[in-house]
């Protein structure tokens, strides 16, 4: 069976998917998206081609019902060079490959997407301090955990390391403070960092 990663159509895409995925008909994926924007006449109608403009609600709807990141079903990276693929888009995106559609869309810095204007480079900057911040939670919550694993442990070797943990707990909490401060600066108002 082919990769929908390389389908050369979003309906083609959405079809493979749903089929790899364990979805045999459209009323199983439909009744697997909550909400009801998605009925099986409707994936039916973009599987095949008849409907080619969806709602942003049901792509999204669809993606996480297959468990794909919505990227995967928008252009065909899996074939990363080829010409995106979505009808009714702009002259913009005549010469965008799939790669540098998903670049864009993700606002990866340092990737085959430049951007055109300085307004659009902060931006994509500022999502990825947002991000950043995310993963210096996570961290943090990753920590805390070590820290009680160590507790209940009882093993006084592990218990002795806590206050290297403790270390590094500070020291990711002030680098998410300075980032908190960042986007605050940024309008960004999730300015907590614990």
């Amino acid at each position: 069976m082919t990769d929908f990663r390389s389908e050369s159509s979003l309906g083609g895409r959405i079809k493979l998917a749903r089929r790899q995925r364990g979805f045999r008909t459209t009323r199983e994926l439909a009744d697997a998206i909550p909400g009801g924007n998605v009925t099986s006449a409707v994936l039916e109608n973009i599987e095949s081609g008849r409907k080619a403009d969806i709602s942003v609600s049901q792509l999204l709807n669809i993606a996480r019902a297959l468990g794909i990141p919505a990227s995967f079903l928008l252009a065909p990276l899996g074939t990363p060079n080829a010409p995106l693929d979505l009808p009714n888009l702009s002259d913009d995106f005549v010469d965008m490959t799939a790669a540098e559609f998903d670049c864009w869309l993700s606002a990866t810095p340092a990737s085959s997407y430049r951007p055109r204007l300085a307004a659009e480079r902060t931006d994509i900057d500022t999502l990825n301090t947002l991000r950043e911040l995310g993963t210096l939670r996570r961290e943090l919550d990753r920590l805390h955990i070590v820290l009680e694993v160590h507790d209940a442990s009882g093993d006084p070797d592990l218990i002795s390391s806590n206050d290297e943990v403790r270390g590094r707990i500070e020291r990711v909490l002030d680098e998410a403070r300075r980032v908190s401060g960042l986007l605050a600066t940024a309008g960004i108002s999730d300015g907590t960092a614990a």
